[in-house]
């Protein structure tokens, strides 16, 4: 993860939205008769890959925010009406039109970031036709830019009136659910929150292996707030990626080292609620496994816009390498999303997603924190950067 190629006075070369050359520029001016030139200035990264985000809400949860401030824990705020099943009842009550309006200026925010590719996930519906509806709203954005990769959520939380009846959820999850999305087919990946008190692991291995029987790929909310073996069952089912992680076994470490799934790691979100837990990056890392990292952009535990900033964090908080950090926003985080052989680098035949970074050193990009440092982006092959046109409010 720390091996890094690092051109001087380079050059890229884009035909069809695609890298067709890339290197030092004297070698690619042959190919550039007739072609038009855009010189930069900084240093031209892939662009950046967010693998983990619950994107599509109503209203920011701000007295969750608050009552963390005064000391209350996660069951207390559930208990006072916060929490995700706040965020659903919300969702619930809002039109496709209005969370697409939402989603665009949200996303426009991750976009100037230089987030080229965002993996969004449904989960705040619990419910077939919001988490539909919420897929809907995903597949409308999907072309972006950014691009959209979706994931459908709805073992996101077990719904109020289901709690006397967790078996009849799974079976809505599994037996309604599960083929309705399938036949909507917006959806590439199935997810399961698989914590204590949320879904258990055998819980989570029959949503999986129903929605590999529909044809979705696997990813896992695993180990996050406490360790309940959700790493082991990524790395057991081939998960494509097991996230969050920051309460990780030894042993779910060493399965993960040993497996193709890729460690999506959230550091924003411990930072945001204030807790002292860390992912296992560095073991993780040492031990061969593929490390990722995200923003978990979401109403109630990490309303970030910055995938750098996540990397600064890998960098200050997971004693993670710089160059570590960038592979796990590039490379490994297309990993995540199944996109490993066409985005995250600046290779020939790869999407030509480009981020341009104001900075001399490539380093400045996990260094710097609190500002944005990107100046342009481009998303197969064409400028986009929102801040041209200026920001939309996030509500």
């Amino acid at each position: 993860m720390a091996d890094l190629e690092i051109l001087a006075d380079a050059a890229v070369l884009v035909r069809d939205g695609v890298v067709a050359a890339v290197g030092p520029y004297r070698d690619v001016k042959p190919q550039l008769a007739g072609v038009p030139v855009v010189e930069i200035t900084g240093v031209l990264f892939p662009g950046f890959v967010d693998a983990h985000t619950h994107a599509v809400f109503g209203r920011p949860r701000l007295a969750d925010h608050e009552r963390r401030a005064r000391g209350m824990d996660y069951k207390a705020i559930a208990a006072e009406g916060g929490g995700i099943l706040s965020s659903v009842g919300d969702t619930r009550a809002r039109s496709a039109a209005e969370l697409t309006d939402l989603t665009r200026r949200r996303l426009a925010h991750l976009l100037a970031h230089g987030s080229t590719t965002i993996e969004v996930k449904s989960g705040y519906g619990l419910d077939t036709a919001t988490e539909l509806r919420m897929l809907d709203v995903i597949g409308a954005l999907a072309p972006g830019p950014p691009s959209l990769i979706a994931t459908f959520l709805g073992a996101h939380e077990v719904p109020l009136d289901y709690r006397g009846d967790r078996t009849a959820y799974l079976r809505l999850v599994i037996d309604e659910m599960l083929p309705a999305v399938a036949r909507q087919g917006i959806a590439r990946f199935c997810d399961v929150f698989c914590e204590p008190g949320v879904f258990t692991v055998e819980e989570s291995r029959r949503i999986l292996e129903a929605a590999r029987r529909h044809g979705l790929g696997l990813k896992l909310h695993a180990d996050e707030l406490d360790g309940a073996g959700g790493a082991e069952l990524a790395a057991e089912i081939g998960a494509v990626s097991a996230d969050h992680l920051a309460r990780a076994s030894a042993a779910g470490i060493g399965a993960l080292a040993r497996s193709g799934t890729v460690a999506v790691l959230l550091p924003g979100t411990m930072l945001f609620l204030g807790r002292s837990d860390r992912a296992p990056a560095r073991q993780l890392i040492d031990a061969g496994g593929a490390v990722a990292l995200a923003t978990d952009f979401n109403p109630g535990s990490s309303p970030a816009l910055s995938l750098p900033l996540m990397g600064t964090l890998g960098v200050s908080q997971l004693r993670m390498l710089p160059a570590e950090a960038i592979t796990a926003i590039t490379v490994n985080g297309a990993a995540a999303v199944g996109e490993a052989g066409s985005r995250g680098q600046i290779a020939p035949g790869f999407r030509a997603d480009l981020t341009l970074v104001a900075a001399r050193d490539w380093r400045e990009l996990v260094y710097w924190y609190g500002g944005n440092l990107v100046e342009e982006v481009w998303v197969g092959g064409l400028p986009c950067h929102p801040r041209e046109a200026g920001l939309n409010s996030l509500v």
